[in-house]
């Protein structure tokens, strides 16, 4: 995904939005008689981690979170994702022979944690997932998907950006209308300083959905153990402003923060110009784990690779999340 149109993030910029209406407003109708399909029941609980608008929200580290306490509980929990930018359809589990060519940097990043399923059709890999032995089927994104049957919808709202200028694309970022998303939605999760008063602004919506907060640490540990930089931070994320200031307010001096779009595919030319601007300024660089599943051996063993994981305000939040899942799974 490409960066998307700055007048989406501001909601008093109105002449394009404005402009774009008649088409936002069909695809806000597609988007709602599309969730009139009854869509596949799984015998075992289906948690779904999406979002109202395109970009990134932080869904994968969400799953990556619930993925890995669902695993402590002894749950044989599967990740089931679309497999965005990759060239197999599925449905396929993601194996260690794939690359992020093949099933998306995000399936590859999930199959670490444990067994992921890339597919198209929600319903045939969740077929195929609880063959395979699934007791649990966490979907990251799928939100507007209506061929597999939620039994808890978790919706993730990135504080900083909210729901950018409330309109639906292409006159905004919303993948469909708000109030719509919002109704449907069994929780609410939001990363970040609320920013935008998100909240506050919908809360007749959002009552009485549990609403949960979080914010993303990034782990700088080894960075400034190392005593080594100034860094150089290059990532190719929905927001990658959120990485960088990660970095920054761990106490990591960088040189520069570059920018890529979203599941950028990186290029000869573009590593070949990082290597050299790093030995220019006799820097290191350093990415996301994201950013490292889609860099050829040669280039990521010259990277330092930073985590990002979630920190949840109220650290017994995500065991009432996933209790009520599995509460709900029973009735």
């Amino acid at each position: 995904m490409s960066m998307p149109p700055r007048f989406w993030l501001r909601p008093e910029a109105r002449f394009l939005a404005v402009l774009l209406s008649p088409f936002a407003k069909v695809v806000a109708g597609c988007a709602a008689r599309r969730q009139k399909a009854v869509g596949w029941l799984a015998p075992v609980p289906v948690l779904c981690c999406g979002n109202l608008t395109t970009g990134g929200t932080g869904k994968t580290t969400v799953v990556l979170d619930l993925m890995a306490r669902l695993q402590t509980q002894g749950i044989k929990v599967h990740a089931l994702t679309r497999g965005y930018k990759g060239t197999l359809k599925g449905p396929v589990r993601v194996t260690s022979d794939h690359t992020a060519q093949d099933v998306g940097d995000e399936a590859l990043l999930l199959a670490h944690q444990g067994p992921t399923w890339v597919g198209g059709d929600r319903a045939a890999t969740a077929q195929a997932a609880v063959k395979s032995g699934a007791q649990c089927l966490i979907m990251d994104d799928g939100f507007q998907n209506p061929t597999l049957r939620k039994t808890l919808s978790l919706l993730v709202v990135d504080g900083a950006a909210g729901l950018g200028n409330g309109h639906v694309m292409p006159a905004g970022p919303l993948r469909e209308g708000i109030i719509a998303g919002l109704k449907r939605a069994s929780a609410v999760l939001v990363i970040g300083e609320d920013q935008t008063d998100f909240l506050e602004r919908y809360a007749e919506y959002l009552s009485p959905k549990a609403v949960y907060t979080a914010r993303l640490e990034t782990t700088v540990t080894d960075l400034l153990s190392n005593k080594a930089g100034p860094y150089i931070a290059f990532a190719g994320l929905g927001r990658p402003s959120k990485f960088f200031d990660g970095l920054r307010g761990g106490g990591i001096q960088l040189l520069r923060a570059i920018a890529f779009p979203d599941h950028y595919r990186y290029q000869s030319k573009d590593m070949k110009s990082l290597l050299s601007l790093a030995e220019i300024h006799n820097a290191e660089l350093v990415t996301t784990p994201k950013d490292a599943v889609r860099l050829p051996s040669w280039f990521r063993q010259r990277v330092k690779v930073v985590n990002v994981a979630l920190q949840w305000d109220d650290p017994s939040a995500p065991e009432k999340l996933l209790r009520a899942l599995m509460s709900k799974a029973r009735t």
